[in-house]
C-alpha cells in the first residue's frame, strides 16, 4: 500500500474559478485592502468590513464552484487499489469533497467556507442559510441563538489553527510515502512546515506550483506546468 499525502493550496482551485491570493494575479496584489476582510481583529471591530465580507460571500464564486480535473484526479487515485490517500488542504472551498473524496480523508487546515460559526456561543450552521438571510436584506446577520457576530467557519488572520486538526495533519505527513505540495506558495505557517516534516521522515516530495517555493530544494521533482493537466499526469505515474 502506497500512502500518498497531498498538501493543496489555492492554485488547485483556480481552474474552478476561485482566484488565488499570492500569485501574479492574486487577490492580495489586486486589492491589498481585501486582506482586512479575512483578518479577525478588523472583522470583529468594523461593521462595514463585515457587510462587505457578507456581500462578497453572497456574490463570490466559492459556493458555486465545481471541482476541476485536478480535484477529480485526486478522488480517482483514492479509489485506486493499492493507494491510501489523504489530503491536507489550505483551501476552504470543499471542492475535494465535492469531487468524491470522503470527508474523513480531508484535513481542512483553515476550516470551511461552507459553514458559519458564532463568535459568541460557538454555534455552527450552514453558510447557505446565512447567505439566504443576506439575500433577504440582512447585511450583517447575527447568531439566532445569542445575537453574537457570525463569521465563516474559516481560520482568519489573527486566529490559531485548531491544534487537533494540525496534529492530524502532522501525523499524516509523518507517515506518508509520497507527499505532493500542489498549488501552494508554501509561505503560510504552520501548514508549509508539513512539507519539511514529510521530507525528513523519508517521503518522496513533489512540488507542483507556478512559482518557486521555499521548499523546492527538498523536492525529488518540481513541476511548473498548469495544475489541471500536470497533477492528473503525475498521479497517473504513481
Amino acid at each position: 500500500m502506497t500512502r500518498v499525502a497531498l498538501l493543496t493550496g489555492a492554485g488547485i482551485s483556480t481552474d474552478s474559478g476561485i482566484a488565488d491570493y499570492r500569485g501574479p494575479d492574486g487577490l492580495w496584489r489586486r486589492d491589498p485592502d481585501a486582506r482586512k476582510l479575512v483578518t479577525y481583529a478588523y472583522y470583529m471591530a468594523d461593521p462595514e468590513i463585515r457587510r462587505r465580507a457578507w456581500r462578497i460571500r453572497l456574490d463570490g464564486p466559492v459556493l458555486r464552484a465545481r471541482p476541476n480535473a485536478a480535484h477529480l484526479a485526486v478522488a480517482a487515485l483514492e479509489r485506486t487499489p493499492g493507494f491510501a490517500v489523504r489530503v491536507l488542504t489550505q483551501n476552504v472551498d470543499g471542492l475535494h469533497q465535492l469531487a468524491g473524496l470522503p470527508g474523513r480523508k480531508v484535513v481542512e487546515l483553515h476550516g470551511s467556507a461552507r459553514a458559519v460559526v458564532c463568535t459568541g456561543c460557538g454555534a455552527r450552521s450552514p453558510m447557505a442559510a446565512a447567505l439566504e438571510r443576506v439575500a433577504a436584506g440582512e447585511d450583517d446577520p447575527r447568531c439566532e441563538a445569542c445575537g453574537g457576530i457570525l463569521k465563516s467557519a474559516t481560520v482568519m488572520f489573527g486566529e490559531r489553527l485548531d491544534p487537533a486538526v494540525l496534529g492530524e495533519a502532522v501525523a499524516v505527513a509523518t507517515a506518508c510515502d509520497v507527499f505532493l505540495a500542489v498549488g501552494s506558495s508554501l509561505r503560510v505557517q504552520p501548514a508549509a512546515s508539513l512539507v519539511r516534516t514529510a521530507a525528513e521522515n523519508g517521503a518522496r516530495l513533489v512540488v507542483v506550483n507556478a512559482e518557486p517555493t521555499p521548499y523546492d530544494a527538498l523536492a525529488y521533482e518540481v513541476v511548473r506546468e498548469p495544475i489541471g493537466t500536470a497533477l492528473p499526469a503525475l498521479l497517473g505515474r504513481l
